[in-house]
C-alpha cells in the first residue's frame, strides 16, 4: 500500500498539486503581463482545483460489523441481486453512490479487512449516473475479506468527465475501516456489493460522506 497517501495529513490530495500549481503559475503570469481577465479565469480555476481535490481528515468509531459508504455523494440505487452473476459471486445487495464534481472524491475502505483481489477493467465513459456505466465504463474492482471471512466488493467507476481512477492499495493489504484507498478525478460513481443478508440502513436518495455514514451491517 502507499502509506504516504493512505495516512496523508495534507488538506489537498497530492494528485491535485500539479494542476493547482499550474493554475497558480498561470494566474501570476497573466497578472504580471496585464491580462486581467485571463488572470481571473486562472485564479478561479486554481480555487476550484483546491476545492475539488480537498481531502478532509476523517476519524470515526463505528459499531461492530458496520459497513461505511466508500464515497461521498448520493445513493442512486439499492438493488437486490438474487443470482450469482455479479462481482461478489453470490446473491447480493448492490448500493450505488454517485459523486458529482462538488463532492470529495477521495474514497475510503467500507469495513476492516484484507484486500483479496484488485481487478482493473478499461472501458467507456458513459455518464456515471446511468445503469450501463456499471457494466461498460472503465472500472477498478476491489474484493475485501472481513475478519469473519465475509467478503464485500466495491467498484470505482469512471464517468463522462472522470478519466483517471487512482488506487493506493494492493492484494494482501490489511485495511482499517475508513482508511483512504484511492480517488477518481471529477464526476464518477462507486458500486458496493454486500452479502444478501446484510441489514441495509442506506436510503435511496440519501447524501452520504465516506468514512462517516453507515450503509449497512454484515450479519
Amino acid at each position: 500500500m502507499d502509506e504516504t497517501r493512505i495516512k496523508s495529513k495534507l488538506p489537498i490530495a497530492r494528485e491535485g498539486f500539479p494542476i493547482l500549481l499550474s493554475g497558480c503559475a498561470l494566474t501570476c503570469l497573466f497578472s504580471y503581463l496585464g491580462f486581467l481577465s485571463l488572470s481571473v479565469v486562472a485564479g478561479v480555476f486554481s480555487l476550484f482545483t483546491a476545492y475539488f481535490f480537498r481531502d478532509p481528515d476523517r476519524n470515526n468509531t463505528v459499531p461492530d460489523k458496520a459497513v461505511l459508504t466508500p464515497a461521498d455523494g448520493k445513493i442512486i440505487k439499492i438493488q437486490n441481486i438474487e443470482d450469482q452473476n455479479n462481482p461478489l459471486g453470490e446473491p447480493a445487495v448492490k448500493i450505488s453512490i454517485f459523486m458529482s464534481i462538488f463532492n470529495v472524491h477521495v474514497n475510503r475502505i467500507p469495513i476492516e479487512g484484507t484486500v483479496k483481489n484488485i481487478d482493473y477493467h478499461p472501458g467507456k465513459f458513459f455518464s456515471a449516473n446511468l445503469d450501463k456505466a456499471s457494466e461498460q465504463n472503465e472500472s477498478n474492482r476491489i474484493t475485501l475479506q472481513a475478519p469473519d471471512s465475509r467478503k464485500i466488493v466495491f467498484v470505482q467507476i469512471a464517468g463522462l468527465i472522470a478519466r483517471r481512477i487512482v488506487c493506493w492499495v494492493k492484494d494482501g493489504d490489511h485495511m482499517q475501516t475508513g482508511q483512504r484507498f484511492g480517488l477518481i478525478r471529477f464526476g464518477s460513481r462507486l458500486d458496493v456489493y454486500l452479502p444478501h443478508d446484510t441489514r441495509i440502513t442506506a436510503r435511496l436518495g440519501q447524501k452520504v460522506s465516506a468514512g462517516i455514514n453507515i450503509i449497512g451491517y454484515l450479519s
